[in-house]
């Protein structure tokens, strides 16, 4: 049922891109601090599971994120695109690392790729691109793993959940566990259409990325 729930989440395509306990600052996804401590920029090149469907942007996880991350002054560049594909996130990265200039990249793609039946060897080579690309600029990278269906037969399904594992082993990078597993199958964090995590959803799945993720990024 989940494999099927998430095929269904990102086959729709979603519109752009609430710990509770984190304070509400609208737009902050979109500003990066003057005042930061850290310094780094973190990039989030993905699709619509990184958007906030039919929710105000600042309800979605990345805004949480942003918000937990102020008095730290990490600053988030959110680059997510519904529909996003690892071809889209290559062609779009030279642009945004020269525009926002960030000290980490996580790449959210692949889950287009394999919905649409892409080659995997071609997928892993627009990832392996993108973390040239990446570190030729200084740019620390995380992978997302993403997860397809098992409708698309065992060995391509197999071919593509490993190849995030694969890509983290052989270039050693830090590769972040399904960030959906914790949502997807509870019908009281999702939305009425029954595919979009809702607005509860969203502090559970910033809760879980801000833990993943600030052991990567400090």
């Amino acid at each position: 049922m989940f494999k099927r729930l998430l095929f269904l989440m990102l086959l729709l395509p979603a519109c752009t891109y609430s710990l509770q306990t984190y304070a509400n600052q609208p737009d902050s996804i979109q500003t990066e601090s003057t005042q930061a401590k850290s310094g780094h920029k973190l990039l989030i090149l993905g699709d619509s599971l990184s958007a906030a469907y039919n929710l105000k942007q600042e309800q979605g996880w990345v805004s949480l994120l942003q918000n937990a991350w102020n008095d730290a002054g990490i600053s988030i560049i959110d680059a997510a695109i519904s529909g996003e594909t690892t071809d889209g996130g290559l062609a779009r990265l030279p642009r945004l690392i020269a525009q926002h200039k960030p000290t980490h990249l996580l790449i959210e793609l692949g889950a287009n790729d394999g919905l649409r039946g892409y080659p995997i060897p071609k997928m892993k080579n627009n990832l392996l691109a993108m973390i040239d690309l990446a570190r030729k600029n200084n740019i620390q990278v995380a992978l997302q793993e993403m997860h397809i269906p098992p409708n698309y037969g065992r060995r391509y399904t197999d071919m593509f959940n490993n190849a995030y594992h694969q890509l983290g082993e052989e270039h050693k990078l830090t590769v972040i566990p399904f960030f959906l597993q914790e949502v997807a199958l509870d019908k009281s964090l999702m939305q009425q259409d029954g595919l979009h995590p809702n607005a509860q959803a969203q502090p559970i799945i910033a809760r879980y990325m801000k833990e993943q993720l600030e052991s990567w990024i400090h």
